[in-house]
């Protein structure tokens, strides 16, 4: 067997030092386009001996799924900062605390507070019915979804059958996902909620919407309505947090992997709703960054495609431009270009990536799926790779709800123009996928070679949302990493970092983490190269 893996490596070696060409993989139960071939960065460097021991590790284990799904397990994966809590719980867990809360579920698979009347029966008899357990996992994920169905029907109903469920528990949702975070061997997370709905709705419902973001935005301030509702959302942060610490055992000897993992928090605009609560939330969202270091930003979520968010697409950016001027420290990215030519009129198609950059001016967008299809869509391109607005890429529920996927998905365009590119999970307890599987797609469908692999990790973290200086220098997506002079001749994984090192990690918790993932390269790469059993090149 060794033998065989040696004589392998050795003849695929020559010819793949550039890029991986592994074999396709699709998101479950999609198939995959081939995609155009992928011009490279201008920047590309030699290979360190560690990593081309780790891509001759790779290239050696292509036809071994076991070892494979294991590297892709291993690989230091930075961040994940297109994250929803809500449906990033794995569907047995939240099972589990509809049974432990005494929920029902009714006909249509959906959750329901106590008690349990005709047509409904106790979630908890998922515990013993198997039948049951399996309908209700299929109706609340992608499960054994069938090629060819409405996937984007079914994929955002599965919200409101488990809503009841996701709206207890944050703290207890968090420990099981911050978890498998970790355990998928990440760094840090940004996660997105909706603070305080209901308080939320009944100071929109008092302070209404007049069509001027400047005089609702007063309206909302005036008799410290706003700060209220702030102060509510924090209070509803520390219960969640006490929960947490409680579920994970924070405080005692054993403490769980999720207890180490930096999380941070995206505020829900929900952008389904009337214009008084869009704008609430949106101000609550932004005035919670500014407040409180736990939230760092805000971002519309439900269907881009749903009737009100396309008829009040405009407003929602004439709302945000406003906001923005008024809480600076806040950041920003939007779900933009979650749209596919067949699923909306073709004027819808034209620019929402383009005016969630320029006209929201926001620092992220999530899928931009629809980018070619735009009017001057090379122009937003270089504006957002000039800007280095990055877009978060989740390959599985792109394929899942838009039926887009290898060559049809503008991931390789976005790198061609030089756009930061991050990938996510979205939601993957109803996606069921998890961030390795969306790295090995990738890695599979366009090709790339383990250094890319390895800068896509670090640019999920260079940008996420965390506090203080970069480890890296200029701009890394056009210029390649290069560490910033005070940890320039510092080596991840060897002696201690120089003081001025230590101090930038100590002044910056961006830095910080950047740091611990490269240590974890270094490591990765020495166990690959130890386990490869190649000789070095």
């Amino acid at each position: 067997m060794r033998a065989r893996v040696r004589i392998r490596a050795r003849t695929l070696l020559a010819a793949t030092l550039g890029a991986v060409a592994l074999l396709p993989l699709s998101p479950p139960g999609v198939g995959a386009a081939a995609p155009p071939p992928l011009q490279r960065p201008a920047h590309v460097r030699p290979l360190t001996p560690g990593e081309a021991g780790t891509l001759r590790y790779l290239v050696a284990v292509r036809d071994e799924p076991s070892l494979l799904r294991d590297f892709f397990r291993r690989l230091p994966k930075g961040a994940d900062l297109h994250h929803h809590l809500a449906g990033a719980v794995r569907t047995e867990y939240l099972l589990r605390l509809a049974a432990e809360d005494g929920l029902c579920v009714d006909t249509t698979m959906t959750a329901l507070p106590p008690p349990c009347g005709p047509g409904t029966r106790p979630a908890s008899d998922a515990r013993h019915d198997s039948a049951f357990r399996d309908a209700v996992v299929r109706a609340w994920s992608m499960q054994d979804f069938p090629p060819g169905g409405d996937g984007h029907g079914h994929f955002f109903a599965t919200f409101g059958k488990f809503a009841e469920v996701v709206r207890r528990h944050r703290g207890k949702q968090l420990a099981q996902v911050a978890d498998e975070v970790v355990a998928q061997n990440q760094f840090a997370l940004e996660t997105m909620v909706t603070p305080v709905p209901e308080g939320a709705e009944e100071l929109a419902a008092r302070t209404g919407w007049d069509g001027d973001p400047a005089r609702t935005h007063r309206r909302l301030l005036a008799g410290g309505g706003l700060d209220a509702l702030v102060a509510a959302a924090r209070a509803e942060a520390d219960e969640a947090d006490a929960e947490f610490r409680a579920e994970a055992r924070c405080a005692t000897r054993r403490p769980a992997p999720g207890c180490r993992l930096p999380v941070r928090w995206i505020a829900h605009v929900l952008r389904g709703g009337p214009p008084a609560l869009v704008f609430t939330q949106m101000a609550l969202g932004m005035r919670l960054a500014e407040s409180d270091p736990r939230f760092v930003a805000v971002n519309l979520v439900q269907p881009e495609d749903g009737d009100v968010a396309l008829r009040d697409h405009d407003l929602h950016l004439r709302m945000l431009a406003h906001l923005r001027g008024a809480y600076p420290g806040a950041h920003l990215t939007l779900h933009a270009g979650e749209l596919w030519p067949g699923l909306v009129d073709p004027r819808h198609l034209r620019s929402h990536i383009r005016q969630a950059v320029t006209v929201a001016r926001a620092e992220r967008v999530g899928h931009g799926v629809d980018l070619r299809h735009e009017d001057d869509w090379r122009d937003t391109a270089r504006t957002m790779a000039a800007r280095e607005v990055a877009v978060e890429i989740p390959f599985t529920s792109n394929a899942q709800i838009l039926g887009v996927r290898g060559a049809d998905h503008p991931f390789a365009t976005y790198r061609r123009f030089g756009v930061p590119v991050v990938l996510a999970t979205d939601d993957p307890g109803v996606s069921r996928t998890d961030i390795s599987r969306e790295y090995q797609y990738a890695a599979e469908t366009y090709g790339l070679s383990y250094p890319e692999l390895k800068d896509l990790a670090r640019a999920s973290l260079e940008y996420a949302f965390l506090p203080g200086r970069s480890l890296w220098r200029g701009n890394p997506t056009r210029d390649g990493y290069h560490r910033v002079p005070a940890c320039g001749a510092s080596r991840p994984g060897g002696a201690q970092p120089a003081d001025a090192c230590r101090a930038l990690l100590a002044a910056s918790p961006k830095a910080a983490v950047q740091w611990r993932q490269e240590v974890a390269f270094h490591r990765f790469e020495s166990l690959a190269r130890t386990s490869a059993r190649v000789p070095a090149a």
